[in-house]
């Protein structure tokens, strides 16, 4: 390999004390030396509308679209809403799953979730799997790492400072790593 594996993650939450975001940036700091962990913005993103797709999709989407397309992998952090992916991680991929090339096809992906109730988001995950499967998405099936009571984990300013999720992100990073090498063969 030459060079750092670049992952590109998505957050499911906006809020800014978001639980999964600050999952992400756990993640960043307990990532291989061999990985670069980039958080992109889909804050700007307007909601899908057929009519603005084709010649008319948003800057912003393109953009998102380009950054995913040129990755080595993705990280998905999604909170769970109602038994499901938050409606903002899934407005991004109504919007990037319309796009040619499809930035998704093809990539190894990891996903962590994190919620305030016990079983930490485990629906949305599955969810989120069963979503990317037309899209040839292809994720790493262990660990999972889904953290329950999320507001027991993380401080009040969004540092993890919970041992045990540390070692499950960091083994899901690691995985991500060695899984993202194996397709690249």
């Amino acid at each position: 390999m030459s060079g750092k594996l670049h992952i590109v993650a998505l957050s499911g939450s906006l809020r800014t004390a978001s639980y999964n975001s600050a999952a992400i940036r756990a993640a960043m700091a307990l990532a291989p030396q061999d990985c670069d962990i980039e958080l992109l913005d889909i804050s700007q993103l307007p909601l899908y509308n057929e009519e603005l797709d084709g010649e008319h999709v948003p800057q912003a989407v393109l953009a998102l679209a380009k950054r995913i397309a040129s990755a080595d992998a993705i990280l998905f952090a999604t909170p769970e809403y109602n038994y499901s992916i938050s409606g903002v991680l899934k407005n991004a991929i109504d919007w990037l799953s319309r796009q040619k090339p499809q930035p998704f096809a093809d990539k190894p992906a990891a996903i962590m979730s994190a919620s305030m109730g016990i079983l930490g988001g485990v629906r949305a995950q599955y969810q989120l799997r069963q979503m990317m499967v037309s899209m040839d998405v292809h994720f790493v099936n262990k660990p999972e790492v889904m953290i329950g009571q999320a507001h027991e984990k993380f401080s009040e300013l969004g540092a993890l400072n919970d041992g045990q999720t540390a070692e499950f992100i960091e083994k899901l990073m690691l995985a991500l790593r060695d899984w993202t090498l194996r397709i690249q063969r």
